[in-house]
């Protein structure tokens, strides 16, 4: 299973940056950010105000991957 890497503009401290990620970590994006009552745009600035040098596409997965794993599933009930 192959997913296409999207490609988005967006402004972060008033600087239009890109970031590339696959559909799913889009809407994981989206999903995070909506359940947080924020915007994608806040979500991707807190991160990036957070992290430590290097790809923010990447740093995007990995705190994606962190959420999901410290959320409770049924399976784990």
């Amino acid at each position: 299973m192959k997913s296409a890497i999207l490609k988005r503009s967006v402004v972060l401290r008033g600087n239009k940056t890109s970031v590339s990620l696959e559909d799913e970590f889009w809407l994981a994006l989206k999903e995070i950010a909506s359940s947080r009552r924020i915007t994608t745009t806040e979500l991707i600035s807190e991160v990036d105000a957070n992290r430590s040098p290097g790809n923010l596409s990447s740093t995007l997965r990995i705190m994606v991957l962190s959420h999901f794993r410290q959320v409770p599933t049924a399976a784990n009930n």
